[in-house]
Parts: C-alpha cells; structure tokens; sequence
C-alpha cells in the first residue's frame, strides 16, 4: 500500500476531533528553536487547523483552510509543523501531503525524520517505512531516519523489530559501522530492553565484525545502571578493564551514580578519588551525581562538602548541581535552607527553574504540609519566574487525589487544561479512580470518554474499577457504551512490520 493511499486510510480510521484536540498541547507547547526559520507561519497554521477542526469538521475542511493560508512553504515551516504535530502522527501525514502541493515546497531529509517520528508514535509503521522509500528514492535517506525508527519501535516493546529495523540500513546503501553499533545499543538501554542490548553486545563480541570500545561498554553500563543492576554493571566494568579499555569520564559518572543508587556511597566516593588519581578531571555532572546520591541517602555534610569542593575546583554550579544541593536540603527537612539557596540562584542569574521548585514541592507533600506545598504551586503560576510544567501539575494533583480531596485536583486539572497542557495517561487514570473512590461516577465517565478521544488506551486495573463501580450502581448499558468504545479504539490499525 502506497504513503497516499495509507493517508487515506489513516484519515478513515482517526476521527479529526480526535487528532485536533491532541494537537491543542502542541499549539502551546515549546516554543520553536530560534533557527527554525518558520515559528510564526507555523502557530498560525496550527492555530488554524484547532479552530477549524475543534468541532469534529471532515479532512476536506481542514484542507480548505489549510487551501487559504496566506503563508509561503518552506522546508524550515514543514519540519517545524511536524514537530509540532508529533503527537498526531495522522494529522501531521495530512499536513505534509498537503504541503507537498504548496508552491515552495522542497522534500528535506529533517521534515520526513519529523513525520516518521510521529507517525511512529502511532505505531504507523508501515506507512513510515513507505516513507523511508520515498526519501531513498529521493537520493535523502540518512543513518538518523533509521536511528529514529529503531526507537519507536523499542518504545513500543517491539525490541526485535528495532534491531531489525537498524539492520536494515544497508539495504539501502547505507554502510553500518561501529558508530551504529552504539547507537543501537544505547537506543535498547534507553528503551529499557537491557537484556537484548546485552544480547546483541554479546554477539558482536563473538562476531568480531566490530571492535568494541569505550563507548560500546559505557553505554551498556549506563543502562544497567538505570535498571538499578549494580551487579551486572560492575561484571560489564570489569570485562572493559580485563579487555584494556580505559574509563573516560562518562564511565565513571555511571558507575558512581550506579553506587549511589544501591546505596553504597563510600564505594562512590572512592571511585571519584580514582578518578581523580588517574588525571581524569570530573564534570559538574559527576558531582551533580554524588549531590544527589548523597542527599537522598541524608548525608548532608558529605553533599554540602562536593558542593563546596567543586566550587573551589573554579567548576560553576549549574542549575541541576543547585537542585541536587536544595534537594539534599529537603531530604534532610531544611527546607529553609533550601530556599535560601533558591536566592543564592536569584543573585547569581541562574535559576531557578520549575524542576527546583518541583523538588521542594515532593518533600513539602511528603511532610504532609499541603498548604505549604499549594501556595508554593500558586507562587509559580502568578510570579511566573518558574511557571508550573505538566510534572509539577501531576505532584499537586496526585497531592490532592491521595487526600480525597477530589475538587481540588479538578481545579488544578481545568489551570493545567488553559495553559495548554495535555495530561497523559497517569493523569487520567489517577483523576478517573480519584472520582470513582469520591462515587461520581458520571464526572469519570467524562473524563474516561475524553480520554478516549485522544487516542490514550486506558490501563486495564483502571477501567476494572470504572467498571466495577458502575455495575454496582445498575449502570450496566454505561459499561457496555464504554467496552465499545474501548474495542473500537483497539480496532484503529497500529499497522506493524515492514513493507
């Protein structure tokens, strides 16, 4: 099936409604990257398209207005719609087709990663690999297109087809070096299929095709350590020193911040006491490490000592060292001092930023000092030094669902709804048990339906209890009204394979 005729299809298949209002976030989402060339020309298309299909309107209207937009196509605006349609693949496909008919228009290797990307959020696999033929028959096909469908498909859990999909790259005349090597095996790490990144580490130890090097290893260590598996890091790490390869500085910072989350904290300084003895200078990142692992394990004196010691190093603090010295603070309930090193930020023009304050709000919640903690959340919306980012919206809600406390989490819900913010799976699923618990049934309904409309498949233990509560009540048509519903979002194809 041809990319047009899958377009066709994907328009069949996903309702307008659906794809406009996930695009609303993108519309107030980051802002554009100052070279991009099309930021302004690119909010007006989007705004456009949320104004013209927020009321359910068919593709040939959205077309039509699309048709009338007095902006000039350049290859800068399509890459930067896409992006910005990264959250409705089948939206974004529409756009570029529709693009690709506008005078200025010029096939680019960066618009079609863009709409691959999304459309690979979608699971819209084999309309993405009749992309990738299109750029290989455009002579634009890149190792990056092949790095980016590689992704989507680990991130899918489809860790065999990711593999496959890097390994394909040569078949269209792309040379796989060991450069890709370790891009597939940092792509698995971070995709937390360790065990097969370990698998295909392994086979390419005894295939000898490639020699493995520090990077190889490196990477296989950091994910490890993000599994937590201080045990198979330091078999990963002493392989690499039996083989003769000497740590650089990223191997130490993982194999410290892989010790400090198995709580072995001396073991982590004595391994940046090596460091430092084999003339390998730390950057503000390790330091940042042992911060952070030191203050969770309520040490301190030992977090305040690095802090002070990569001072007098001539190493700047920067924004995350800060937040790793407040949160060390706030482990230790100083909470004060936390803030008086949120002013020490002010007077030196570095920071803070929403992730400082989303620290001091996690330890103020697990004090229990709510009040402290929601005055603290109304601070950053109006002073707006840190306006509040979708995390900080979840800390508080999540707050305020555990208290029972359910009108206040759907007043923080309708503030994150107006600036622009599209809540995620978890959200819902924690609003929808929060509602059920507090027996209104009909208000979960309506978030359980717009849940639904954009595209997010409900946890199964969550719609168990919707269910359950609502058969309880007599509510037995609700429950079959929400299964279809349900089993029609199931039935939307998440195409797989390749073509």
């Amino acid at each position: 099936m041809g990319a047009v005729r899958l377009l066709g299809y994907l328009s069949k298949t996903h309702s307008p409604t659906i794809l406009i209002r996930s695009l609303v976030t993108t519309v107030h989402g980051p802002s554009p990257s100052p070279d991009s060339g099309g930021g302004e020309d690119a909010d007006k298309i989007l705004k456009i398209l949320v104004k013209t299909g927020g009321d359910g309107c068919s593709d040939s209207k959205v077309k039509n207005s699309l048709d009338r937009t007095a902006v000039t196509v350049s290859p800068a605006l399509v890459t930067e719609v896409v992006k910005r349609l990264s959250n409705a693949g089948a939206l974004a496909l529409s756009f570029f087709r529709w693009a690709e008919k506008q005078r200025g228009f010029q096939y680019s290797s960066q618009s079609y990663n863009a709409l691959i990307e999304a459309l690979g959020k979608i699971k819209q696999f084999t309309v993405a690999w009749a992309l990738i033929g299109d750029m290989h028959r455009r002579g634009l096909l890149t190792k990056d297109t092949f790095a980016l469908i590689s992704r989507r498909y680990a991130r899918a859990r489809k860790v065999k087809e990711a593999v496959e999909a890097f390994n394909r790259m040569e078949k269209f005349g792309l040379r796989y070096d060991s450069a890709d090597f370790n891009r597939l095996i940092d792509i698995l790490c971070k995709s937390r299929s360790v065990a097969k990144a370990q698998e295909v580490f392994d086979n390419m130890k005894k295939s000898k095709r490639f020699e493995l090097d520090v990077k190889s290893y490196t990477m296989l260590l950091e994910g490890w350590g993000q599994e937590k598996n201080l045990p198979k890091v330091m078999e990963v790490y002493g392989e690499m020193n039996d083989v003769g390869l000497v740590p650089d500085v990223v191997t130490y910072g993982i194999i410290i911040d892989a010790y400090c989350k198995d709580k072995k904290y001396n073991d982590a300084i004595k391994l940046f006491d090596e460091m430092l003895e084999r003339g390998c200078e730390p950057t503000p990142h390790i330091y940042c490490t042992l911060i952070n692992g030191l203050g969770s394990g309520k040490k301190l004196s030992e977090a305040i000592g690095f802090f002070e010691r990569m001072k007098a190093s001539g190493i700047t603090p920067t924004i995350p060292t800060y937040n790793a010295l407040i949160g060390a603070y706030c482990w230790s309930e100083k909470i004060a001092d936390a803030h008086r090193v949120i002013e020490e930020m002010r007077n030196l023009g570095n920071g803070p930023n929403s992730r400082t304050y989303d620290i001091i709000l996690h330890h103020l919640i697990r004090a229990r000092k709510t009040k402290e903690a929601y005055e603290l959340f109304q601070r950053m919306g109006s002073e707006g030094e840190a306006p509040p980012m979708l995390s900080t919206y979840e800390i508080v809600m999540r707050m305020f669902c555990n208290e029972g406390r359910v009108d206040m989490a759907l007043r923080v819900w309708e503030q994150m709804k107006s600036c622009g913010f599209l809540p995620g799976m978890q959200m819902f699923s924690m609003l929808i048990l929060s509602l059920c618990d507090d027996n209104r049934l009909d208000e979960a309904c309506n978030y359980f339906q717009e849940m639904l409309d954009v595209g997010i498949r409900p946890p199964a233990n969550m719609f168990s209890k919707l269910k359950q509560s609502l058969i309880d009540q007599g509510k037995n048509d609700k429950v079959l009204s929400l299964g279809k519903r349900i089993d029609d979002l199931r039935k939307i194809p998440l195409l797989g394979g390749a073509s």
